[in-house]
């Protein structure tokens, strides 16, 4: 059996346990609270068990509670809590849409913390079982500088035990063949030229070993490409960035209405933190107003709590906060690490100014800067800035610019009304998550090495090369 399909009926005996966990716990639920299964409550849970099991399965898909792998043990807890929490509401709709009003919302409750100490406890004994203190060991061919990137991320504790072999790109392919046998995953950098990577990802294929490719901004707008033919040549159409009419309607209308309803649903709160902010600072504005650049490099003003000192970057001038930054007030730290300081650029969707989902909208100040240090930052502007993006749900603030352009050009050639769903959902794993707020450690765009590897001495033969342990 290769490792793809281990991989495949690993994802399917967990899916297949979480839905039987849910059976469970509501089993569980029934004979805590009435020491039996009454038979008008048991047949209204019978009738809408099909539909439990449904929103189960779409949630688990949506979180990924199947891909334990790369998920730490908090990361694996919140997105626990917050799927299982929307099965309770949805399953509370499909109960009222199909009249089954006999099934207690109690029972609904009880079940939904039953499933979430079930989902905790399977998934962390599976953690432990099949992950062990190895993550596996890693072939990373690139230049020095991409593989520093690439160990500093592993030295994240989930990939404890990791060990990882850097080899340079222009290494022979003989050499590489020699170490496939030895490792479980090879990463391949982006400044790999096409044939060589080719080449590379052809090897490793045949000895069955997983690739995971970092790509080029070139290779993200080839992306979506769709086939064609000149006679009975084939060739790949390249569309141009941006959006079709019937897309950009759907994405409009939804922007609208949900907008719209959270505005309203959300104003009490809107009234709370307005009033903190003047506690804090009596003299100080609420709303704070910045120039950004949106569609087609437009200029709008965006909205947002005040987070910040009053006039914050009259001396310093456009910087991105940083972690600690003194200039954040108490009540900005709390919005900004809970991410409520975002909440009144609802009304910058509502005007059409923003969607509710996109790439950040940045400074043109910065947007000059990496549209000369990247050609392709330019496509970023061809669709509506988003309040949350897939850059924001993938990354953290301190991700590094090329990252967070490649994620949001994938997202522009990927676009989909499900995609936007997606992110909408996941964007909720990133309010619970401090780290994916910090503001940056280091220099804008700079890359800090985690390891001395051009440092490691030579070895003579490839077969005696040691795999730097992370």
């Amino acid at each position: 059996m290769t490792p793809f399909s281990t991989k495949r009926s690993h994802r399917l005996l967990i899916i297949a346990v979480d839905l039987a966990l849910i059976l469970a716990a509501y089993v569980s639920a029934f004979y805590i609270r009435y020491q039996g299964f009454p038979e008008r409550n048991w047949d209204s849970f019978v009738n809408l068990l099909p539909w439990i099991l449904i929103i189960g399965l779409f949630f688990i898909s949506v979180y990924e509670l199947y891909d334990l792998r790369r998920k730490s043990t908090t990361d694996m807890v919140s997105a626990v809590f917050i799927s299982v929490t929307f099965m309770a509401f949805i399953t509370m709709a499909a109960s009222f849409m199909f009249r089954e009003f006999a099934l207690p919302r109690s029972i609904i409750l009880m079940a939904t913390v039953f499933t979430m100490a079930l989902f905790i406890l399977w998934k962390r004994i599976y953690q432990r079982l099949s992950r062990g203190k190895v993550f596996g060991h890693v072939l990373v061919v690139g230049d020095n500088e991409e593989t520093q990137k690439i160990v500093s991320h592993l030295k994240h504790p989930l990939f404890k035990g990791t060990k990882i072999k850097h080899v340079q790109i222009n290494t022979d392919l003989e050499k590489i063949d020699e170490l496939l046998p030895r490792v479980d995953y090879v990463v391949l950098c982006p400044h790999i030229p096409k044939e060589r990577k080719s080449a590379i990802i052809y090897h490793a294929m045949k000895q069955e070993k997983e690739v995971y490719v970092i790509p080029s901004l070139y290779e993200l707008l080839m992306s979506g490409a769709s086939i064609s033919s000149f006679d009975d040549t084939m060739v790949m159409a390249v569309r141009p960035f941006g959006l079709t009419w019937d897309q950009k309607l759907i994405k409009r209308l939804f922007d609208v209405i949900v907008s719209g309803v959270a505005l309203v649903l959300l104003s009490p709160l809107f009234l709370l933190i307005s009033l903190l902010i003047k506690l804090e600072q009596p003299s100080g504005s609420i709303i704070y107003r910045q120039k950004r650049l949106g569609l087609h490099n437009k200029e709008f003003t965006i909205y947002k709590f005040r987070s910040m000192i009053e006039g914050a970057e009259k001396l310093t001038g456009p910087v991105l906060a940083e972690e600690n930054d003194p200039r954040i007030t108490r009540v900005g730290l709390f919005l900004r690490k809970t991410r409520l300081d975002e909440l009144p650029q609802l009304f910058n969707v509502l005007k059409g100014d923003m969607s509710l989902v996109g790439p950040r909208p940045e400074r043109e100040f910065f947007i000059r800067q990496l549209s000369k240090q990247y050609v392709t930052y330019q496509y970023r502007n061809t669709v509506k800035p988003g309040m949350t993006g897939f850059a924001q749900i993938m990354g953290k603030y301190s991700t590094d610019a090329e990252d967070k352009l490649r994620y949001d050009l994938y997202y522009i050639r990927n676009y989909s009304f499900w995609l936007d769903i997606i992110i909408l959902l996941r964007t909720f794993i990133v309010l619970m998550d401090k780290n994916k707020a910090e503001g940056t450690k280091q220099p804008a765009h700079s890359v800090k090495p985690a390891v001395s590897l051009a440092a490691q001495p030579k070895k003579k033969s490839p077969s005696d090369d040691l795999f730097l342990n992370v």
